[in-house]
């Protein structure tokens, strides 16, 4: 194993970030199917099977990473996918809907394991002068696998029925589970302490009350309330012959503008002026897409400039830990608020916007893409001025 190549090591940490993404995406690309299946069911609870897998997140994210260094990252990653392979096998049979919502909530277990140990485990691999590359490319892992998961899932599902798609997920898992298994170094035993509930609590007070770490939180869970969000039901909302495009363009858009456009302008614009500026962004497309609504081609363009934006506001995030938090340690804790943070936006997102789009249409599509926009750039200003005035 040491011979191993870091770069392969990365390649297959990354593919698990993939599939613990598609443990959103699966569910995102089938919305309209999903509904049919429980045809009793409101939009909102529909909405519900998507995000509830965001719960454990949103109440673990912070201390999920004492957790898994205690119990071992190999160790945690190969228990993780099996259990994910086994839900999604169990998802495929579509059982009654509280079942699967309880599926759906252990499944939050699966999923935050992965996307707390997978990063810690790439930025331990790359070679320091790569580190930023290897970083980056993990932040892309959830638009990636959107992409992927319509691309290649909803022919499967049209091809072989719904159920399809939860299997080859499950394939997908098992595959994973046994190359992290194969090639990363065995776990060392860790005697790190489990702090007191007490102490967690007050640890929780100590991150949100600095403003260095948690701004890129803060301004992260107003870019994730929208975009699993928008993914999921932006394109059945437009439908017709756009629907498909756009559910694979949307996440490949943010991609690209996120690695080229977005990287460029961070040598010269700090990231969290960056994120404003992508917030503010993100506000004129959606009024573009308001405007065009139902047009067509004009309205599809407005949808993927507005994921180029929302694209920009993802990877000045994850550049804004490092910038505005110099410490190793307040990086990590940076990072476990931008987990949880980003589970509250995840969970909260879909049925939220499901309930807007069945009470105002369009105009509802719209408010929730412009508010959470307009706070994000609000908040990065606030705490901006509240570190320099206070905390340098």
């Amino acid at each position: 194993m040491r011979s191993t190549s870091p770069l392969v090591i990365i390649l297959i940490l990354w593919g698990a970030g993939l599939g613990a993404a598609a443990q959103f995406g699966k569910i995102s690309i089938l919305f309209d199917q999903i509904a049919l299946h429980y045809a009793g069911a409101g939009l909102v609870t529909i909405g519900l099977i998507v995000s509830i897998v965001g719960f454990v997140g949103l109440i673990f994210g912070t201390t999920a990473g004492l957790l898994v260094q205690r119990l071992g990252y190999r160790r945690v990653l190969v228990w993780a996918l099996v259990a994910g392979a086994i839900l999604s096998a169990l998802q495929a049979t579509f059982p009654p809907l509280p079942v699967l919502l309880a599926l759906r909530a252990v499944e939050g277990f699966s999923h935050l394991s992965i996307v707390v140990a997978a990063p810690v485990m790439i930025a331990q691999t790359a070679p320091l002068r790569h580190q930023g590359l290897a970083m980056t490319l993990w932040s892309t892992f959830f638009a990636v696998s959107f992409a992927l998961t319509a691309w290649v899932g909803l022919p499967l599902a049209r091809a072989y029925g719904d159920g399809a798609l939860f299997l080859a997920h499950a394939a997908y898992m098992s595959v994973f589970a046994g190359l992290i298994r194969a090639f990363l170094p065995a776990d060392t035993a860790q005697n790190t302490p489990f702090p007191r509930i007490t102490a967690l609590i007050a640890q929780h007070g100590q991150i949100y009350a600095s403003p260095r770490l948690s701004a890129p939180a803060m301004g992260f869970f107003c870019y994730t309330i929208t975009y699993v969000a928008l993914l999921t039901l932006l394109p059945p909302m437009i439908g017709g012959p756009h629907q498909a495009f756009i559910a694979t363009a949307m996440p490949l858009v943010s991609i690209a503008v996120s690695l080229s456009f977005g990287v460029w302008v961070l040598r010269w614009v700090p990231a969290f002026r960056l994120v404003q500026a992508g917030f503010l962004a993100t506000v004129l497309a959606t009024l573009a897409l308001y405007i065009f609504w139902g047009q067509g081609w004009p309205a599809t363009l407005s949808a993927l400039i507005l994921a180029a934006m929302l694209g920009l506001v993802q990877g000045a995030s994850f550049a804004a830990i490092a910038q505005i938090n110099p410490s190793a340690d307040g990086r990590a804790r940076a990072a476990g608020a931008i987990a949880q943070l980003g589970n509250l936006g995840t969970t909260t997102g879909t049925p939220l916007l499901a309930a807007l789009i069945a009470g105002q249409g369009v105009t509802g599509l719209a408010l929730f893409i412009i508010l959470p926009s307009l706070l994000g750039a609000a908040v990065h200003s606030l705490q901006a001025w509240r570190r320099q005035t206070r905390y340098d």
